[in-house]
């Protein structure tokens, strides 16, 4: 199991939702096909076809437990990360 992979079922589980690396959440949500645009501290991420946007910040490089929770969200709601995901 990659990193990447380790880290979308930590997301998924919600079990530590303010212990979540920000910059490997980043490459994680590029990796799921999210382009990344950034405005100062902020980490505008959006998909085509994803109704939300997901506006990302890192607080001690980590990111906001709030933001964490959107994006599992957002990845639970539309099916995102394959088959690892669905068998949470």
């Amino acid at each position: 199991m990659s990193k990447s992979d380790k880290l979308l079922v930590k997301i998924l589980l919600g079990n530590s939702d303010a212990n979540i690396p920000f910059e490997p959440l980043c490459q994680l949500l590029k990796n799921l096909g999210f382009n990344e645009r950034i405005r100062g501290s902020h980490h505008i991420f959006s998909q085509e076809g994803i109704e939300e946007i997901l506006n990302l910040q890192a607080k001690k490089g980590k990111a906001k437990a709030y933001q964490v929770k959107q994006v599992r969200n957002v990845i639970l709601k539309y099916k995102l990360g394959g088959q690892d995901a669905d068998s949470l």
